[in-house]
């Protein structure tokens, strides 16, 4: 068996005479598929068992513990990191940016996804609702009238007490 790579999921898109078809790169091997790229839109937990459908196919999952997978997340943070070192301030939508480096972005921004979703399989988290629970509990610690156009972290608003309901800023 040829090396392992940890190079998470990139996708490629080729142009085959009359053929659309995708490329899915992980690690040092290739897989073509046809049809999964084509979905209007794509789940968590259809990412989750494509994943760990590929892993398991290449017998992939004694590299897959939660250190690993992590330390793969962290380095890919890290790509993503270097796309936007030394460009400044960069405007929603990046204008001015070119197809290719727009392209590299979201390559870029699906290793860190796929790695994440992979990450909270392998550690048996179900990252949609993780996240949504997440979401509820910072929508308590901001509350809007407190919040609303500040960028202040929670402990900037009432002291250290970490009690937001006896304080109004008129934010």
């Amino acid at each position: 068996m040829g090396r392992f790579c940890f190079e998470a999921f990139i996708f490629v898109s080729h142009i085959k005479k009359k053929t659309k078809t995708k490329t899915l790169v992980w690690g040092c091997w290739i897989l073509e598929e046809t049809s999964f790229m084509e979905q209007e839109g794509v789940t968590l937990e259809e990412l989750k068992k494509k994943m760990a459908d590929f892993a398991k196919e290449r017998d992939w999952d004694q590299f897959h513990s939660p250190r690993n997978l992590l330390l793969a997340l962290v380095g890919e943070v890290g790509e993503l990191s270097e796309i936007f070192q030394w460009k400044g301030e960069v405007p929603r939508g990046l204008p001015g940016w070119e197809d290719e480096e727009k392209q590299h972005l979201g390559e870029e921004l699906s290793d860190v996804l796929l790695y994440l979703v992979r990450l909270s399989d392998i550690c048996g988290v179900d990252l949609g609702k993780a996240a949504l629970r997440k979401m509820e509990l910072n929508a308590i610690k901001y509350p809007v009238k407190l919040c609303k156009g500040s960028s202040k972290k929670q402990t900037q608003f009432n002291g250290d007490s970490g009690d937001t309901a006896d304080t109004d800023q008129g934010h």
